[in-house]
């Protein structure tokens, strides 16, 4: 499931943005299609726009019925009726997709089955990235779940001779169909909406969340410095 919103507050349309010759949200439904790792993909949009987009490339696309504040709601409301057990949602901004780190992330289902949520983190190799806001850093346990998610720098490092490797969370998420619509049915939490980082939902619920550490799944794109660099890396 694709959730591609169209309103963005920093960066406007930019699912509709040409990155080549194709827009950002077809160059991401097209990649995850590529990938030849899940059953269906559909793009699940609020956005006349966006819709006509993918249809008339010949993409599977649906409406949102609802508003919604998170993607993870948009897509809850996708698959509520759908026969399926586990559902990946990739990002709209994610133009490069690869198939590779999706495919870690599926194979945490099939190793251990009380896995429940599961999404993709990557070493911050950019130290400035680490203070920077826009990243969201994770901490993990010995066994790779969640501790806690952050904008602001986790762990602190009050001891410099300790080595850290400081990891930024990707929003790239695969949930058991129960999970996910549980997730919507709860109310927002306080420390979710405090740093604005919707997982946090399942934390502060006691749902572990595994992570899977990758290497870079591209360019997200939120600005449009992001689609400037995207450009230079289609080439």
């Amino acid at each position: 499931m694709i959730p591609a919103r169209y309103a963005s507050t920093r960066f406007p349309a930019k699912l509709m943005q040409l990155l080549g010759k194709k827009t950002v949200i077809r160059h991401t439904y097209d990649n995850t299609v590529k990938t030849g790792l899940f059953d269906k993909v559909i793009v699940v949009t609020d956005s006349p726009v966006i819709f006509e987009e993918i249809k008339s490339n010949g993409g599977d696309v649906m409406m949102s019925v609802k508003s919604h504040e998170s993607g993870s709601d948009r897509i809850a409301e996708a698959v509520e009726n759908l026969d399926t057990d586990i559902v990946v949602n990739v990002q709209g901004d994610e133009p490069f997709v690869q198939k590779a780190p999706l495919e870690k992330l599926l194979d945490v289902f099939r190793h251990d089955h009380h896995v429940q949520v599961a999404s993709l983190m990557q070493v911050i190799k950019n130290k400035k990235n680490v203070q920077d806001p826009n990243f969201v850093k994770v901490v993990v346990d010995l066994q790779m779940n969640a501790l806690f998610f952050s904008r602001s720098l986790i762990p602190y490092p009050r001891d410099p001779s300790v080595p850290i490797h400081y990891y930024e969370h990707i929003g790239v998420y695969a949930f058991k169909k129960q999970a996910l619509l549980n997730f919507t049915r709860w109310p927002v939490t306080t420390l979710e909406a405090a740093e604005k980082i919707e997982c946090l939902r399942y934390l502060e619920h006691g749902i572990p969340l595994k992570m899977v550490l990758t290497e870079y799944m591209g360019i997200e794109i939120d600005t449009p410095e992001d689609l400037k660099l995207a450009i230079q890396k289609l080439g």
